[in-house]
């Protein structure tokens, strides 16, 4: 079958892989995208792909924790362009709605937008930014704790990345730190899982699958890749289930263990743009366009 050059370079984009390895395992795959991705990562030559890394728009992450550590929330608001993302009123709208979405423990989007703001229907109060700024604008996700214990928030490069921990112990000066401390290493290592027992046995069972292809393809003994498998689904673990990670400010410990006696009940970690495909523009196609109209 034919594969186009568009097909090829997404493939490209999701895996890392070389132009004539991606057009090859579509071909082999009969354009299935997502076997293609399992075909490159059996031979070795890709690693999974995280979304975040396929997707992108434009905005803010916005987190706000109440003054006594119970409640926090995280908030996404998006715009066309990373400039209106600097806007002093884009970004005071932000900050306003997730104070808001806290104190009124909204846990639901649209009973957010059917809220008033200020005596102001939220969305008429968006409708009036939007005519502002010029640009069209959208809260997209909330998401919204209430510990047993204390939450924790860390904004990363002034809001592309929003952390929330939950930890159901006593908000004391050193939780406090090292929950913030964990919310970093959330935000810099971007763990798939809370925990290793979250991970689907369907999951296990195609990561072993890939694991177990790679490892014939590379010779090894029949008898001895059970064993090897082993430590790579341990490895698996490592690098994907928050507490098993090894912590990003000292591997020699892992997540759990440094956060010890303290405990972590959850995370949630938004980045901007996760999920959303960011329209390409073809500048020149544009100008050709009018230079015709």
């Amino acid at each position: 079958m034919s594969i186009s050059a568009k097909v090829v370079m997404e493939l490209r984009k999701r895996t890392g892989a070389g132009m004539m390895d991606c057009k090859k395992a579509l071909k082999e795959t009969n354009g299935d995208m997502d076997a293609a991705i399992t075909y490159l990562r059996e031979k070795g030559i890709s690693k999974a792909a995280k979304k975040a890394d396929r997707v992108a728009a434009e905005g803010l992450i916005f987190a706000y924790v109440s003054e006594d550590h119970t409640k926090g929330a995280l908030l996404e608001f998006n715009s066309e362009t990373d400039f209106v993302a600097k806007n002093e009123d884009f970004t005071n709208f932000g900050k306003q709605a997730v104070k808001f979405l806290v104190e009124n423990e909204i846990e639901d989007l649209e009973v957010l937008k059917n809220s008033e703001l200020d005596g102001t229907l939220f969305t008429e109060a968006l409708t009036s930014l939007i005519a502002t700024i010029g640009e069209n604008l959208n809260v997209r996700r909330i998401n919204f704790i209430k510990a047993d214990g204390f939450v924790s928030s860390y904004i990363h490069m002034g809001g592309k990345i929003g952390v929330l921990i939950n930890s159901s112990s006593e908000a004391t000066e050193e939780n406090v730190k090292k929950a913030y401390d964990i919310a970093m290493h959330v935000a810099a290592m971007d763990p798939s899982y809370f925990d290793k027992s979250e991970v689907t046995q369907e999951i296990l069972d195609k990561e072993k699958s890939i694991m177990k292809t790679q490892l014939i393809s590379e010779g090894k003994p029949e008898n001895i890749i059970d064993k090897i498998l082993i430590g790579k689904m341990n490895k698996f673990y490592e690098e994907n289930c928050l507490l098993q990670q090894k912590f990003v400010k000292d591997d020699k410990t892992t997540v759990e263990k440094f956060a010890n006696p303290m405990k972590l009940t959850g995370f949630v970690r938004f980045k901007v743009g996760e999920g959303i495909e960011k329209k390409e523009e073809d500048f020149a196609a544009e100008v050709a366009a009018q230079i015709k109209g």
